[in-house]
């Protein structure tokens, strides 16, 4: 007489999820990678790509690998689909390049959410999986890389597109500037923003699981303290340097003072100046 085997309830759930699942409604076996959507998806490979469950150094490595592969999934999303704005500023279908745009800002912006999800793991987990990763590093990263590089690429797509209509950045964003240009350029911007917004995150990442410190060193063998000048290295300098040239030639005279009477007498808003003499005209 064989003697029983006495899983645990979690034990049970493991095992069944490592096997095909039966879907009652469609009355098909689930997992066995032969219906579309798994061949679609190839979801047989997909699942695959993460240490085993008897072959993780901590159970929160599987959380640890999932968050990284989904980051470079992303990232090869929003860097093909920058190289598609390249060729719709090229010709001109601005409102193409800023849908586009819309949506690389929203992926990025997922990337960085993602990683607050890695915030879960204590900083003593992590020191387990760390001693599995060799020397990896963000820097490593083909999704960070390809992204840096495609950000040239758009760079120069929009130097071209501002000599064929014969403008410059500061004449963009000069009072009257190209309405269109100027709604281009905050969206890169956007995109930038979103960008650094994601190495920030990825900042606080390290320093709450190893610290930030000039005598802690990632496993590149840098010290950490030089992420606080990486992440705030921009896509699109040139963008943030007109900035600055604008605050340059910034006047402090002909605002209205704290308290005073903002009666408009030649003043006030330009847009609304326009709507008025619209109304006023016979």
């Amino acid at each position: 007489m064989s003697a029983s085997i006495n899983y645990s309830y979690a034990e049970r759930l493991r095992l069944e999820l490592a096997e095909p699942l039966f879907n009652p409604l469609l009355k098909k076996w689930v997992g066995k990678g032969e219906l579309d959507y798994e061949v679609y998806l190839k979801t047989p490979t997909l699942l695959s790509l993460q240490a085993a469950d008897g072959e993780r150094v901590a159970h929160d490595e599987l959380m640890f690998q999932v968050v990284h592969q989904a980051q470079e999934l992303w990232l090869k999303l929003a860097s093909r689909e920058a190289v598609e704005v390249v060729a719709e500023l090229d010709r001109d279908a601005l409102w193409a390049a800023s849908a586009r745009l819309e949506r690389i800002c929203r992926v990025l912006q997922a990337v960085k959410q993602e990683l607050a999800i890695l915030e879960t793991m204590t900083p003593d987990t992590y020191q387990v999986i760390r001693r599995s990763l060799g020397n990896g590093s963000g820097q490593e990263s083909p999704g960070y890389n390809m992204l840096r590089r495609v950000a040239q690429g758009l760079e120069g797509a929009l130097e071209r597109l501002l000599a064929r209509r014969g403008q410059t950045l500061a004449s963009v964003y000069s009072s009257g500037g190209p309405d269109d240009l100027k709604r281009l350029c905050e969206q890169l911007v956007d995109m930038d923003e979103a960008f650094q917004g994601w190495l920030h995150a990825h900042f606080q990442l390290v320093r709450r699981t190893i610290g930030v410190d000039r005598a802690v060193k990632a496993l590149d063998g840098l010290p950490t303290q030089v992420l606080a000048g990486r992440m705030t290295l921009p896509l699109f300098r040139q963008l943030w340097d007109v900035r600055l040239e604008l605050t340059a030639g910034w006047q402090r005279e002909g605002g209205v003072a704290p308290g005073a009477s903002r009666v408009p007498q030649g003043g006030g808003c330009p847009m609304a100046h326009a709507a008025r003499a619209q109304v006023e005209q016979p």
